[in-house]
């Protein structure tokens, strides 16, 4: 990934190009390591203070006040926006009744600040924040964390859920998730095992933690940058050989957007993904989007991928009905074909459309010839995936020594378009 480091405009940037355009000829920015960390963005400097409630056992309410470092000045965005916003997802995985979150931005004399780095914004420290209350809470209240915690979580039936702060999130299923990490460590054993070496004077640590974030920056409602939307576009088209050539916005960096965004294509319009091209990296050629980072690419150009492909097929569905002489509404799609309802046998595949499409034959009115598409896809929320982490490590009582012995992660990743890419 490109971590959000690399979101910033910064200085050089602005400086290389004016002075390529002053000068007429090509100029490059260049620094080395050093002057990269200490001009560019930095993440985590956050002071928090927090007071957690609980009532009958279940957690009620969480109240935070935070004081943020922002460096010199913002270089992403108007900082009660970003990220001093995100910042709000601090109440977790959590049925709350209340919350109250403060957040108050001190500019310093460091480098720029207001970045995402290696991860959305602030979500990361509220996280770390809200999972540390809970940890506190529960000793404070002699329970295991496990068990407050699945009295607290927000429950499958309560979704889509919107949170004391704001946030509606889409879906989830929590108390599974944090069963399989579970049965995957094998829980109530470490914790057998963990009494017994306290007993004889060892130390073993069992450490949980449950996060619900925010990612695929895009929802135009939400949020921009320097005034422009955080949409992504995308282009289609279908040649007459019967391969097709999408173009994206988003820049690939080793997530595989070849492979998943072609995949994507080929599951709308029922062609072999080995047919599908994928164009990205080249601003000449390549639509409207603001960049790769904040996992996004797959919510949100992806999305976009999606739409296009669904775009094209409609289109070839008007086409199909003045090839088989019919109305569109008398038309059913199967992967690959468009068929006359009631007469499965009577239908046209992508292929066939497609190459109708450029034989100059009749096309729909109004219709040019050709099949292709564009969009901007306008994400309508934010996607809020999730997972449970439980780690054990063994200390050394004598030298403090920590020694992690394993670590275990379950996280939601949504639809899986491409198994070996996640894996």
């Amino acid at each position: 990934g490109g971590f959000g480091k690399k979101v910033p405009v910064y200085p050089g940037y602005v400086c290389a190009i004016a002075g390529s355009i002053v000068a007429g000829v090509p100029v490059k920015w260049i620094e080395d390591r050093t002057e990269n960390l200490v001009s560019t963005g930095f993440a985590r400097d956050y002071i928090m203070k927090a007071d957690i409630c609980a009532k009958d056992g279940k957690i009620t309410g969480l109240r935070v006040d935070v004081i943020a470092d922002h460096g010199a000045f913002d270089s992403t965005a108007q900082p009660t926006k970003f990220p001093a916003g995100f910042f709000h997802i601090c109440c977790g995985s959590y049925d709350l009744q209340a919350s109250h979150v403060k957040v108050k931005a001190v500019y310093t004399n460091k480098a720029p600040g207001g970045v995402a780095y290696r991860c959305s914004f602030r979500i990361t420290e509220a996280v770390y924040l809200v999972e540390r209350m809970v940890k506190a809470l529960a000793l404070e209240m002699g329970v295991d964390e496990i068990d407050l915690r699945m009295r607290s979580f927000i429950k499958p039936d309560q979704f889509p859920y919107e949170t004391t702060t704001g946030w509606t999130y889409d879906s989830g299923n929590y108390a599974e998730t944090m069963k399989v990490a579970m049965e995957i460590a094998g829980y109530e054993e470490l914790r057998r095992e963990q009494a017994e070496k306290r007993a004889r004077g060892e130390l073993m640590g069992i450490g949980v933690s449950f996060f619900t974030e925010g990612v695929g920056a895009g929802p135009r409602k939400h949020m921009d940058i320097l005034g422009l939307a955080m949409n992504d576009g995308a282009d289609l088209r279908l040649h007459p050989s019967g391969k097709a050539m999408v173009s994206i916005s988003a820049q690939t960096q080793g997530q595989g957007h070849e492979t998943t965004f072609a995949q994507i294509v080929a599951e709308e319009l029922g062609i072999p993904p080995e047919n599908v091209q994928v164009r990205h990296g080249d601003t000449d050629k390549t639509p409207y989007g603001l960049g790769t980072y904040g996992s996004r690419s797959t919510p949100v150009s992806g999305g976009a991928v999606a739409v296009v492909s669904r775009k094209v097929r409609d289109k070839a569905r008007l086409i199909a009905a003045t090839m088989l002489e019919t109305n569109p509404q008398d038309l059913s799609w199967e992967k690959g074909r468009w068929y006359v309802k009631g007469d499965p046998e009577k239908g046209a595949m992508i292929e066939e459309i497609t190459a109708y499409a450029y034989s100059g034959s009749p096309m729909p009115e109004g219709m040019e010839g050709g099949l292709d598409a564009q969009v901007i896809y306008d994400p309508p929320n934010l996607t809020y995936p999730y997972g449970a982490y439980i780690a054990v490590v063994d200390v050394d009582a004598d030298t403090g020594h920590v020694k992690v012995r394993r670590f275990i992660a379950v996280d939601d990743c949504g639809v899986r378009i491409n198994p070996m890419i996640i894996e």
